[in-house]
């Protein structure tokens, strides 16, 4: 398994938390020389709050450990490709890395649909990794959406 498998891991970890607490299952980790600063999941319902995303929880928490607005030399993973809001706020956390799992073909904002972190008219651009543990990240949001589809 690849240092971007394991470290995916830890992120699936933090997405069954929310799955656990009812919420959207997604998690995210924050890399900054070779140790995870941040983690989160999404907490939206919890704290009635819609931007209360993964990657946003764990962006504050990331600035906050390196007590700084730029995340250079950090790497995100994330369950699922991240939406509009979270790509644009990793664009202006210059984050060097994302690597996320399942794409999200209806608001993925990093290739599927848009491409916000490698768009040519904005002043940083990120290095883009999609599809790890896909499958695994992908199977949790499909449980998730089918128990509550038959609730």
């Amino acid at each position: 398994m690849t240092e971007h498998s394991n470290r995916m891991k830890y992120a699936l970890r933090e997405a069954e938390r929310a799955f656990d607490g009812k919420e959207v299952p997604v998690g995210c980790i924050i890399v900054f020389e070779n140790r995870i600063i941040a983690k989160s999941h999404n907490q939206i319902e919890t704290l009635n709050d819609p931007t209360a995303h993964a990657e946003m929880l764990a962006l504050t928490s990331a600035f906050d450990a390196l007590q700084s607005k730029s995340l250079k030399g950090c790497s995100m993973y994330v369950t699922l490709e991240p939406c509009s809001m979270c790509a644009g706020a990793i664009v202006l956390s210059k984050i060097d890395n994302l690597y996320f799992g399942a794409y999200d073909n209806k608001a993925g904002a990093c290739g599927s649909v848009l491409n916000i972190t490698n768009n040519k008219s904005l002043n940083h651009k990120v290095n883009v990794y999609g599809g790890i543990l896909d499958e695994e990240c992908g199977l949790l949001l499909k449980v998730f959406f089918e128990l509550k589809r038959s609730n």
